[in-house]
């Protein structure tokens, strides 16, 4: 019986030593490299939320832990401190295996180096050892009616530590998705880079994509457009056929869609349309109004925006050859919060997939979703937390212009829509993020507008002395105009996987 009792005390030492080593070196690796920590859990998806606590509470309750194990008279209290803990590591693994919207890069300390399933089967026999060492230990001191009592304490622990983890995770979703601390989440790899074009010029932008190609319109030469494959190969320069006559154009832009495309000026204004085919402009949309921004609906229809409201403002509207009147405004969709020009300045977007408008404000944390009717569906937000637009204007002396008396925060700076993600170039820096990506990185950050949800971010490597100036989103890549490079993006399954609508996946294009 003695030696029965000295083999039970060596195997709970060496379980409660296994945990001491372990516990105090993953307490003081968190410690030492501790902003490093903060952020892998700023990006943790289960974590996120609540990385700034979490980040100390996790490396005191090890230590904790650790001590009370070293001591006989608090033994029992720290092994169900180990089970505990353990528990709600190992559920957390497998929630981020099974239930994560991705997989954030592993943690740091001994487990480094090891895969999320490697630490799953890791952290699940020191779960094992946890339950032998607490048997052992009321066997060891005879406790009445110990096995009952301690399967109870040992199902009830483990049942606590996993409603722990799964509240957690609720609630860090809830918030990430709706109450918006504002943490980036990066997943591993969403984008790829293919291929880079040197385009000597930086007047290009673009003005399309449909059938594998995409489509550069020129500032400089606008009756010149350069298209390229998917692979950005076969490429092609193409002249529009037009004898514009003695009309004033300022500037103009080319948009293609579909089979399609459209030459306009709303400095104008003017709307003329023709077919890629032949690249001849054959009509013309007569009796446009005035615009600042234009998205082509079909042959008929345009969305635009004007200054047709109070005091000059900015407002959206609509203008069709098939309906009476031609023109209609909805005074309601941009909301004024300075003075109703530059705090309602943004980005407008055609989705054809989704036959959707999305209007992107550039100074506040808002977009809104229109229909071709020009019917608001809902009002987003992006990620960051400016909600209201941080700029400075001023009245010249006649009071007839106005003009920025200061520079402003831009909030969003590009974006690109593909059927029901949006994809955002952000200019705010988020939680936990290193101001060394800032420097290098342009960073996207993509939402689905269909959930009216944040999703994800990733970044977009620049040079020095070239910076993103636009981009754009297909089925298969995104490509981007960085200084006078054209960057072809190969997109990764994970962003792939969120191209849905209501019916299923998108076909590739």
């Amino acid at each position: 019986m003695e030696s029965k009792g000295s083999l039970k005390s060596v195997v709970i030492e060496i379980i409660c030593y296994l945990y001491i080593l372990l516990f105090v070196y993953a307490a003081v690796s968190k410690l030492l490299d501790f902003e490093n920590f903060q952020v892998q859990l700023g990006q943790s998806p289960l974590l996120s939320a609540f990385a700034v606590w979490v980040a100390w509470l996790v490396p005191l309750i090890e230590l904790v832990i650790a001590a009370a194990l070293i001591i006989p008279k608090f033994r029992n209290v720290g092994l169900f401190g180990t089970l505990a803990l353990m528990t709600m590591f190992s559920f957390y693994i497998y929630i981020i295996l099974h239930y994560s919207s991705f997989i954030p890069c592993s943690c740091g300390g001994i487990l480094e180096k090891m895969t999320w399933n490697i630490h799953l089967v890791f952290n699940i026999v020191f779960v094992l050892l946890s339950v032998m060492a607490i048997i052992l230990n009321r066997q060891k001191a005879k406790t009445s009616n110990r096995c009952y009592n301690t399967a109870k304490q040992i199902a009830g622990t483990t049942l606590i530590s996993i409603s722990v983890v799964v509240i957690l995770f609720l609630s860090s979703e809830n918030i990430m998705h709706r109450k918006n601390p504002f943490i980036r989440r990066y997943p591993q790899h969403p984008i790829t880079l293919d291929k880079t074009i040197d385009l000597k010029f930086n007047s290009f932008y673009f003005a399309g994509n449909e059938n594998n190609r995409i489509f550069l319109g020129n500032y400089t030469n606008p009756l010149q457009v350069v298209s390229w494959d998917s692979g950005l190969k076969n490429k092609r320069i193409s002249k529009i056929t037009f004898n514009p006559k003695k009309i004033p154009f300022k500037m103009v832009k080319i948009a293609v869609r579909g089979q399609y495309f459209y030459l306009n000026d709303g400095h104008v204004p003017a709307v003329f349309i023709g077919n890629i085919k032949d690249w001849k402009i054959n009509s013309e949309l007569k009796g446009s109004p005035r615009f600042s921004l234009v998205e082509p609906i079909d042959s008929t229809t345009i969305i635009f925006r004007s200054n047709h409201g109070k005091n000059a403002a900015h407002v959206l509207g609509r203008f069709s050859t098939q309906q009476s009147p031609k023109i209609k405004y909805n005074s309601n969709l941009l909301q004024k919060q300075v003075d109703g020009i530059f705090d309602t300045d943004g980005i407008m977007l055609y989705d054809e997939k989704l036959g959707k408008i999305i209007y992107l404000y550039y100074y506040r944390n808002q977009y809104i979703v229109v229909n071709n009717r020009l019917l608001l569906d809902y009002r987003g937000n992006t990620i960051d937390t400016i909600t209201k637009a941080k700029i400075k204007v001023a009245y010249l002396t006649d009071k007839n212009q106005r003009t920025m008396s200061a520079p402003p925060l831009v909030v969003n700076a590009h974006a690109a829509t593909y059927g029901n993600l949006l994809f955002v170039h952000s200019k705010v820096k988020g939680r936990f993020e290193n101001d060394k990506l800032w420097e290098q990185a342009s960073i996207i950050d993509v939402y689905d507008i269909n959930k009216k949800s944040y999703l994800l971010s990733f970044a977009l490597y620049e040079r020095p002395d070239k910076k993103l100036q636009s981009f754009i989103v297909t089925a298969t890549h995104l490509y981007a105009i960085v200084g006078n490079d054209l960057m072809s993006y190969k997109l990764t399954a994970r962003i792939k996987n969120e191209m849905k609508t209501v019916q299923g996946k998108f076909p590739d294009s």
